[in-house]
């Protein structure tokens, strides 16, 4: 596949990604940008192991951890809302759009540990089934599962603490 169409393809998926993490949209532009530049450089370095979209995904995770590094952010959980998350995953991945609970829990996943936080990221704003983020992890799409839902907990019970 030519660089050209995995950019065209993938582009809004990348973005939407970064843009749910960040929630904004010039840091998700700038992120996804770069995000890019990077796959461009060492796209002969891809082996294929995991879906392109993953792979980007990836990259602009990391690209956005490292500008979070620099910008060196206070974090302070200050927000309530728990009652409105339900134990559907639905709904986490609904309350995770809207911009208040997004902000909410991305400062709380800032807290909690991995592999706990990074399967809710992906589950939640990349949106990958369990069988997809298992094989990520070389686990078993039930350990996705069972770190998912132990990851919401996580998140929860921090919302609890605030009230």
């Amino acid at each position: 596949m030519k660089f050209e169409e995995i950019y065209t393809e993938y582009f809004s998926d990348v973005y939407r990604y970064i843009l749910r993490l960040s929630g904004d949209e010039h840091i998700a532009e700038e992120i996804t940008s770069e995000a890019f530049f990077k796959a461009l450089s060492s796209l002969d370095k891809f082996r294929g192991e995991s879906e392109v979209r993953v792979w980007l995904c990836g990259i602009a995770k990391n690209l956005y951890y490292q500008y979070l590094k620099k910008k060196k952010p206070i974090v302070s959980i200050d927000d309530d809302g728990i009652n409105e998350i339900h134990d559907d995953s639905t709904d986490v991945t609904e309350h995770a759009a809207d911009k208040s609970h997004a902000e909410q829990i991305r400062r709380i996943l800032h807290s909690i540990p991995d592999p706990y936080r990074e399967v809710f990221m992906w589950r939640v704003f990349a949106e990958l089934d369990f069988k997809e983020i298992g094989k990520l992890f070389g686990k078993t799409d039930n350990w996705a599962c069972v770190t998912y839902h132990r990851a919401k907990n996580m998140i929860k019970e921090r919302m609890e603490e605030k009230k």
